[in-house]
């Protein structure tokens, strides 16, 4: 029996509802979507840690999630894992003739990403999703999906030539948030924040920037940073509470000073 084999005949065990485990017998497509972003969200962080260790096993939880979905899918009798592969298969193959079939690659990893695109949308059409935006994922991460969604109209023409353009609509939608603010209407300052963020994640875009990747690293760095301020308070037995927003800017400040290089 292959590993594969065998991590499938453990998942029919634990669904199996005479004996198998009540939690996992209980779960449904629904249900196990959230576990199944945090496994690869933990793919990730074990990357970016670049802990191989972590990565191995976080490539399998990630695998047995897609084992999970495939197993209640075939309990409901619309596909198993075998198809999941095997779809995949025909993916790949399809969308590399360059690879499987006569085409010739195109010159740059650029252009034959720029031919990957071609491809999806002929299959778009072929699947009568008329609209551009039709198959962009609605369970992406917000900044992701909306990253997405200005790739993907900007490759119909519906997109700022440049980064300047972007620059501009970022301070109109600053202010237009501050005068949401300032008149006191919080639902439609609600509203400017979603346009803000929007603005910037299309800004991440046109820098080739994955706005999920700069956010996780943005938040590590945050983290870091903090953790500084209260190891320099603990030095002198104090805590965040008992001090005052003066002194630990000085300390984020020399937390900066102490992550710069040496010159």
């Amino acid at each position: 029996m292959t590993p594969i084999d065998q991590l499938k005949a453990i998942m029919v065990r634990l669904r199996d509802p005479d004996g198998g485990c009540p939690w996992d017998v209980e779960q449904t497509f629904a249900t196990i979507v959230p576990y199944t972003v945090e496994e690869a969200y933990e793919v990730a962080d074990a990357i970016e840690r670049g802990d191989m260790d972590d990565l191995k096993s976080e490539l399998g939880d990630l695998l047995f999630q897609v084992i999970f979905h495939a197993r209640m899918a075939e309990e409901a009798g619309d596909f198993a894992f075998d198809d999941v592969v095997q779809a995949i298969i025909d993916k790949l193959v399809r969308r590399h003739p360059h690879v499987f079939a006569e085409e010739v690659a195109r010159g740059t990893a650029g252009a034959q990403k720029a031919r990957w695109e071609d491809i999806k949308a002929a299959e778009r059409k072929a699947r009568a999703q008329g609209g551009v935006l039709d198959d962009v994922p609605v369970g992406l991460p917000a900044l992701t999906r909306a990253a997405k969604l200005t790739k993907r109209a900007g490759r119909v023409g519906f997109d700022w030539p440049s980064t300047d353009e972007v620059f501009d609509k970022l301070a109109e939608e600053v202010q237009e948030l501050r005068a949401e603010i300032a008149a006191g209407d919080m639902a439609k300052a609600r509203e400017e924040t979603g346009d803000l963020l929007f603005v910037v994640a299309n800004l991440a875009r046109k820098l080739e920037v994955e706005p999920e990747d700069a956010l996780r690293a943005a938040n590590a760095k945050f983290v870091r940073r903090f953790g500084f301020i209260e190891a320099e308070l603990r030095k002198v037995g104090r805590t965040p509470e008992q001090s005052t927003l003066e002194e630990m800017d000085r300390l984020w400040d020399a937390a900066k000073a102490a992550e710069k290089p040496a010159a």
